[in-house]
């Protein structure tokens, strides 16, 4: 199954973090919106965007191509319903465009849409990223869901003995570091990526994920609807917010209801 995701007018509401990426390639949750696609279908995903990023992120073609919204969070019941198009059918969502297969390489957005038009629509429900602050209003949902697609049929690693464990919903990859830690799971599940470090003394409340090779500073109060992005350093308080890749906030200070992009360095006693 080939799927392309498609960047439509609801892109103008994302600013700035699609600026630097496709509406697909947002993180909400533990996984981005193309990753949660990739797992579901266990194929890769490409993307037909904006020309200054396509070099970056080209779209790839094949025989049957499934042209998606990039800002349609995946699941399982919505993808059965894709692989059920018909040709000449376009699903929709409240007259936004949803999905629709193609043998066609569409190579530009407004010639995408255009061709749509000419399609019958099928109504049905979704749930989209409409504007940017869904980025974090829509996380701990996303955190669950991802940590069921993520560990089903999957055997943890061990939790150290020197930690506090409240309830049985954690995760842990293969290489990470948790030591003198307390992890609440009763609200929510903790995912914690590979190769990652919480230090001495983190306090974590889920629904929570760590990305790879992440760190969590010592004495650090993570509450839930949180998401740390791979190679992010974090201190201090963080409450329901977002961090995408190699982005630090190393030191005291608060930082809620937020979404951080990629290289970003919140100085000391930032709030």
């Amino acid at each position: 199954m080939n799927i392309i995701l498609v960047d439509d007018e609801g892109r103008s509401n994302l600013r700035p973090m699609v600026y630097t990426r496709p509406c697909g390639n947002l993180r909400v949750g533990i996984l981005t919106l193309a990753e949660k696609w990739e797992q579901l279908c266990s194929c890769s995903v490409s993307y037909l965007t904006e020309e200054y990023l396509a070099p970056k992120y080209p779209a790839h073609y094949a025989t049957i191509n499934y042209y998606i919204n990039g800002r349609i969070l995946a699941d399982k019941s919505l993808l059965e319903r894709i692989i059920q198009i018909q040709d000449g059918e376009k699903l929709v969502h409240e007259g936004c465009l949803v999905a629709f297969r193609c043998d066609n390489q569409l190579e530009k957005i407004n010639d995408l849409l255009n061709y749509a038009l000419t399609l019958t629509s099928i109504e049905l429900t979704v749930s989209t990223i409409a504007y940017s602050y869904d980025l974090f209003s829509l996380n701990g949902q996303e955190i669950r869901k991802d940590f069921e697609l993520l560990t089903a049929g999957r055997e943890s690693a061990a939790l150290s003995k020197t930690n506090t464990l409240i309830g049985d919903h954690l995760f842990i990859e293969e290489g990470a570091s948790i030591e003198a830690a307390v992890i609440n799971t009763k609200e929510g599940p903790v995912y914690i990526g590979k190769n990652s470090t919480i230090m001495e003394g983190s306090l974590i409340r889920g629904p929570f994920s760590l990305g790879e090779r992440a760190t969590i500073k010592m004495g650090a109060k993570i509450y839930g609807d949180t998401t740390i992005g791979p190679q992010c350093k974090i201190g201090g308080e963080v409450s329901n917010s977002v961090f995408y890749g190699n982005s630090n906030k190393g030191h005291d200070g608060f930082l809620g209801n937020s979404v951080i992009g990629e290289w970003c360095n919140l100085g000391a006693d930032t709030n």
